[in-house]
């Protein structure tokens, strides 16, 4: 009865529209902010040694920062290109499941699936789950997508063309700049404890790994803190648990014997 209730309170409730306006105004926001930060890519890209057309085909088809950072800093600390392609692929991974949730948000047709695919990362997603219709939901898509897309390519040629015309990028320290945006980019989204520890843990495994294994491979291996720090909280919440129904197992005794010596008394 409870379930028929809420099925039906949630059935009739009405949501309140969300503005056109207000929609795109939010969505160029992200776009525009998140855009920008192409400019460091391309100075990232083009001071780890790869071309103006290598680094702007990279933005062009691959299209998601975390995977082109990856990219290009394995290969920027020597790496081979399939490690560091593997890195990338495997950051890239989440985004197949946000095309799984995008999918029956958008409800797009068939023909338009392939195109939007392109745009499926983290802003967009954010940005369409954020609104409270299907109508608002595919508006933020949209300006969000075209908005960053654009930007970010426009910023990742000119920031290629300005580390040509720079030179050595190490020197004026350009080469922190793909890191540093990043981390701002992972920082926001670290909101639990768990999450916290998970990073903790991969930066340990990272930094403790770098001096011994190839370029690249750090970062494969440091996925690894993830499963590890789900199993600790898993023991932990498990031994939780038994401790709590021990305690009671005990009270229970000890009310129980409680009872019987007073009805000896008696």
């Amino acid at each position: 009865m409870a379930v028929q209730r809420t099925a039906t309170l949630a059935a009739t409730t009405h949501t309140p529209d969300k503005p056109d306006r207000a929609v795109v105004r939010d969505a160029l926001g992200v776009g525009i902010a998140v855009g920008l930060s192409g400019f460091a890519f391309g100075v990232t890209s083009a001071g780890s040694g790869l071309t103006l057309l290598q680094t702007c085909a990279l933005s062009l088809l691959v299209f998601t920062g975390a995977s082109q950072f990856a990219l290009v800093g394995a290969l920027a600390a020597g790496g081979g290109p399939f490690t560091a392609a593997a890195g990338a692929f495997f950051l890239g991974v989440r985004n197949a499941f946000y095309g799984l949730r995008l999918s029956q948000l958008l409800a797009l047709p068939r023909t338009l699936r392939p195109l939007a695919a392109q745009w499926v990362i983290d802003e967009t997603t954010a940005v369409s789950l954020a609104q409270p219709t299907r109508r608002s939901a595919r508006i933020g898509f949209l300006v969000t997508g075209l908005s960053l897309y654009v930007l970010w390519n426009l910023t990742t040629l000119l920031g290629a063309l300005g580390a040509e015309a720079i030179g050595d990028t190490e020197a004026w320290g350009l080469d922190a700049a793909g890191p540093a945006v990043f981390l701002a980019l992972l920082a926001p989204m670290l909101r639990t404890t768990t999450e916290r520890a998970v990073a903790g843990l991969a930066v340990l495994l990272g930094l403790g790994l770098l001096p011994v294994l190839p370029a690249g491979v750090p970062v494969l291996v440091s996925a690894l803190a993830a499963p590890v720090v789900l199993w600790a909280r898993g023991r932990r919440d498990g031994a939780s648990k038994a401790s709590e129904a021990s305690d009671i197992s005990e009270t229970s005794e000890a009310s129980e014997v409680s009872e019987a010596s007073e009805e000896e008394d008696r």
